[in-house]
């Protein structure tokens, strides 16, 4: 099986990502899997659930389950600013969900990186692929959909 670079330089194809922060670390999310992005709304506090589950949104009608991707991914809380997002999914599960990352990087071509190895721990549920930029920047592909039928993302509830 090719490449979806491979696949894309052969057909003259470009698979859209939208490029992201979450923390520290840049991430590449297939377009297909963003319904919206919005701002970060006010979002109801659920008690007794996981620190990564940020609330529940209310967006025109809808109610979304809010994960702060920084600490679902294991990484430090970051605080939330202007910059801050919420991307919005809907699976066909009928999941709605919503992830906070820290600040948007742009539509981008996944031609323009480089498929690199990924990094030798085990990549965690929903890394798909590791890639590179012309300048050396290490990007990896995040799959929403894949996190949010994670059987992690579906206990909310604290222990």
């Amino acid at each position: 099986m090719k490449s979806e670079i491979e696949h894309a330089s052969i057909t003259g194809a470009s698979v859209a990502v939208l490029g992201v922060t979450i923390g520290e670390e840049r991430y590449l999310v297939p377009m297909e899997e963003v319904g919206e992005v919005i701002a970060i709304p006010k979002l109801a506090q659920v008690p007794l659930t996981q620190p990564w589950f940020a609330g529940l949104a209310n967006v025109r009608g809808n109610l979304y389950g809010i994960t702060d991707l920084s600490i679902y991914l294991g990484n430090k809380p970051v605080p939330y600013n202007v910059k801050s997002r919420i991307l919005l999914v809907s699976t066909d599960d009928k999941i709605q969900g919503g992830f906070i990352v820290n600040n948007m990087l742009g539509i981008r071509s996944l031609s323009e990186f480089v498929a690199v190895a990924p990094p030798k721990k085990d990549l965690m549920r929903g890394i798909i692929a590791c890639y590179e930029d012309t300048e050396g920047r290490v990007w990896r592909k995040l799959s929403l959909l894949e996190l949010a039928r994670d059987e992690k993302f579906m206990q909310v509830a604290s222990d």
